[in-house]
């Protein structure tokens, strides 16, 4: 299989599921540098990988500008740099600490929800009996003045 060497806007984007809005972004960003022929650009696979970088980036929790900076630090080298790999070390541990946050919040968010659901649950099965206990007589003496009321 030939691999393929260059790409169009629109076929990017299918393979990545964005619009071709959001790659032109990237490249006003200048997250992406295609060359052009005319008015098209024309991608290589460079700039492919580059959009797989931005995209898994993005899932991870990276901003643009973060994502940036380490383009650009490996655009100084012909292979990256001890600098850009303590940088990339860096801004995942501040991302796992965010996310690890965030399952605290998330977790300390469903506590508060089964308190309050096991609360509501609890009201209304008092409601529920209380609703019982109205409609029910006490006792047969009272069921007997009720029957002769009537």
């Amino acid at each position: 299989m030939v691999k393929k060497e260059t790409y169009s806007i629109s076929e990017l984007a299918k393979e990545f599921d964005v619009t071709t809005r959001s790659i032109r972004f990237y490249e006003d960003q200048e997250l992406l540098k295609p060359t052009r022929r005319g008015q098209t650009r024309i991608f290589s696979s460079k700039d492919r990988v580059r959009l797989k970088l931005i995209l898994r980036g993005k899932r991870m929790g990276f901003s643009l500008s973060e994502t940036k900076e380490l383009f650009d630090l490996w655009d100084e080298t012909l292979s990256g740099n001890e600098k850009q790999l303590l940088l990339m070390l860096d801004t995942l541990s501040r991302k796992r600490a965010q996310l690890e946050q965030q399952k605290n919040d998330i977790a300390m968010a469903e506590m508060e929800m089964d308190t309050a659901e096991a609360r509501c649950r609890e009201a209304l099965a008092d409601l529920e009996k209380r609703k019982k206990e109205q409609k029910m007589p006490a006792n047969d003496d009272e069921e007997k003045t009720t029957a002769e009321q009537r």
